[in-house]
């Protein structure tokens, strides 16, 4: 029998064709498939498949330069070896490899492994920190390291199998040339990356001109001309392939530069000041005090240089200061918080715009010229004294000094306190012996503020201070808003100074006393301005009344020298006063370097070629040393320093602002260089130079004025 022809045999063939019809049915099917993607939709599938193989890189434009008044770079930028990490790259590898790889990288660029994963993580993902996290595209390779070794980075870009998704490459940099040795962080300010709520908010104003890879300015001139100067971001294609490595560009769209932002600024003369603020502090500290019995702490101060025509800023300067350069690629929690730090000074607070002092007596000029303005004359005689009772308490004269019959002059070139004292109890017993009567009043006040105090100047710098005028009506404020703490601290038990004047404070706090009008009428008690306010007002007795808005900027030109705009002079108000009373004041001034109290610091200084007017003061702060205060200005010019707990006016601050009129006028010995000098009292318009990007120097074509 055919063992072809049996059961089983026929059994098998069927099992055979079954098999074989279902593995055709496959294939066709397969093929079929195959077909469809392929012919009817392999256009689609095409276009899919390379727009996916494209990524957009942000390229960050150069900002734009700062320079000084002479075209002199005072911020500029450099290139910085970049170490980032391609975090898509970096996630296709084995997870032994990308431990083994991002431990490779951080011993190489000197980062914790640990800190260094957390630099990769999104800003809002769980886990991240605040000036870690990465805020920008998650298409954009992450800088992890900047500013590191040339040959740490050709190491990373020689050695690829040794560091797969890491990319070394050059990048621009915020950089600080430092002409003659300047600082000037407070006016220049720093860059940070911009935050989230930055970003949306941009994105909703459409604003193309960051990313989330920008850094924008946080301080100074950075932050105020901060649109002016970040320019705009290019964009670069690049086609990559399915393990995310560059295989070349596709296209690109260039960045543009910032524009370059010309200052008022005379990088000369800020290095001058600079110097001789840092110098007063060290000689103070090293200074003993006779009061405390101990060296003065001397534990900040500014400096001011302002025209005295347009209120321009030609130099400024603040202690304890920082170095802009740290904030430079990212700054460490270490650093972060020394520049906040109270036991540091504060670093970041800048004492000419932001910090708030009594003015002692260099608040008198502006009392004499209320006073000048509301009865008094110029023929007025009072005694000074070497104290004046008032109410119950004894204010005495500085050093109990006793002068006689004097006037207005004299008392301001020798700073004698119960004169004025004197002219404060007029004008209270003449208008506000009602203590509660927050209306009434005050001529005293009336001119501080008509020479701008108790507002801010208007400064193009972020964050300036508005001082404070310590009137009826802030008393009354201050009481409505401290009585719960202080009358707590009443009705606990103790006899100490605190519980004392808690008790005053709870019964009486509101009450403007004859104590309070006068206290402020030598610049004492609860008034406070800042150098920059006093620097404005002291312009407007040079120039006859004008209070100018305080400038850094003078003009904003492009990358190819176009001048874009001029930041002209602006008069903001003109001070209500008689032009004789200004004119009394002004002539009163010029004898306090002659026979006054700076006398003894303008011995064999040209006075008269260069005419400089000044005041002094010591201001009294409760619980600390006093503050040194010296107010100068000529017909171009005002020159103001102030140091915190260092002592007397004349004393501590006087031979450093002489240094700075020296070195605004070029003079040695008692010869002045005619070429500064402006004898005649007019200044020649300056030209504006504008720093190019190539290093040359654009002809002068921007009128100062």
């Amino acid at each position: 029998m055919d063992s072809r022809s049996t059961p089983a045999a026929r059994k098998s063939r069927l099992r055979l064709i079954v098999v074989q019809a279902l593995v055709f049915s496959l294939f066709a099917t397969l093929f079929g498939r195959l077909w469809y993607l392929q012919v009817l939709s392999g256009d689609d599938y095409q276009a899919q498949a390379a727009s996916q193989s494209v990524r957009e890189i942000v390229v960050q434009p150069n900002r734009g330069l700062i320079v000084d008044a002479e075209g002199r770079p005072l911020v500029a930028n450099r290139t910085s070896w970049v170490i980032s990490i391609d975090r898509t790259l970096l996630g296709k590898l084995a997870v032994e490899q990308r431990t083994a790889v991002l431990r490779r990288v951080a011993a190489a660029v000197g980062v914790k492994p640990a800190k260094l994963e957390a630099r990769l993580l999104n800003c809002g993902d769980t886990g991240s920190r605040a000036r870690t996290c990465w805020n920008g595209s998650p298409y954009q390779p992450v800088p992890i390291a900047t500013d590191v070794r040339q040959r740490v980075a050709l190491a990373v870009q020689e050695q690829p199998e040794d560091f797969p998704s890491v990319v070394a490459e050059q990048q621009s940099a915020r950089s600080y040339p430092q002409p003659y040795g300047i600082n000037a962080a407070h006016i220049l300010g720093y860059l940070s990356p911009i935050t989230e709520d930055e970003l949306a908010a941009a994105q909703k104003r459409d604003d193309t001109s960051v990313n989330g890879a920008s850094s924008v300015g946080r301080a100074g001139v950075e932050k105020q001309y901060d649109a002016w100067l970040r320019g705009m971001p290019g964009y670069r294609n690049v086609a990559v392939d399915s393990m995310g490595r560059v295989l070349g560009e596709d296209s690109e769209t260039l960045s543009q530069p910032g524009n370059t932002l010309v200052t008022s600024i005379d990088a000369k003369v800020q290095g001058v000041v600079e110097r001789q603020l840092h110098q007063t502090i060290m000689t103070a500290r090293k200074t003993y005090d006779d009061v405390t019995h101990k060296n003065y702490v001397a534990d900040s101060g500014a400096a001011v240089v302002m025209d005295a025509k347009t209120g321009r800023i030609v130099a400024m300067a603040s202690q304890p200061t920082y170095d802009p350069d740290v904030w430079v690629g990212g700054i460490s929690e270490k650093q972060f918080r020394h520049l906040y730090s109270e036991k540091a000074g504060t670093p970041l607070l800048s004492r000419a715009t932001q910090g708030q002092f009594a003015p002692g007596s260099t608040w008198k000029p502006i009392m004499t010229v209320g006073a000048l303005n509301n009865g008094f004359s110029e023929d007025t005689s009072l005694n000074c004294s070497a104290g004046l009772q008032v109410g119950n308490r004894w204010f005495k004269n500085y050093e109990s000094a006793s002068e006689g019959n004097i006037s207005f002059a004299q008392a301001l070139q020798l700073s004698c306190d119960t004169f004025f004292y004197r002219v404060a109890v007029h004008f209270w017993q003449k208008y506000g012996t009602d203590p509660t009567d927050v209306k009434a009043k005050d001529p005293l006040i009336a001119e501080a503020k008509n020479f701008g105090f108790g507002s801010e100047t208007g400064l193009d710098l972020p964050g300036e201070a508005s001082g404070r005028i310590a009137d009826r009506h802030w008393k009354l404020e201050y009481y409505k808003a401290m009585k719960s703490y202080y009358c707590k601290i009443d009705k606990q038990p103790g006899n100490d100074f605190l519980h004392l004047f808690a008790h005053e404070f709870c019964l009486e706090g509101s009450y403007y006393r004859e104590g309070d009008a006068v206290n402020f009428s030598i610049g004492q008690g609860d008034t406070i301005v800042t150098p920059l306010q006093l620097a404005r007002a002291y312009g407007a007795l040079s120039n006859g009344g004008t209070l100018w808005k305080p400038q850094v900027a003078k003009a904003i030109v492009s990358p190819e020298g176009e001048v874009l705009k001029r930041f002209a002079p602006k008069a903001t108000a003109h001070v209500k006063a008689s032009k004789a009373s200004l004119r009394y004041v002004d002539e009163a001034l010029l004898g306090t370097p002659k026979v006054g109290t700076l006398a003894w610091k303008f011995l064999d200084f040209p006075l008269d070629k260069v005419h400089i007017r000044g005041k002094t003061g010591s201001a009294e702060v409760y619980g600390k040393q006093s503050t040194s205060w010296v107010a100068t200005y000529d017909e171009n010019y005002v020159v103001i320093m102030m140091v915190s707990q260092a002592g007397t006016g004349s004393g501590t601050s006087g031979p450093a602002v002489r240094k700075i009129w020296e070195s605004l006028y070029g003079i040695k010995g008692m010869e002045v260089d005619p070429a500064k000098a402006a004898i005649d009292g007019t200044v020649p318009p300056t030209k504006l130079p504008v720093f190019m990007r190539d290093g040359s120097i654009l002809p002068p074509a921007v009128e100062d004025r």
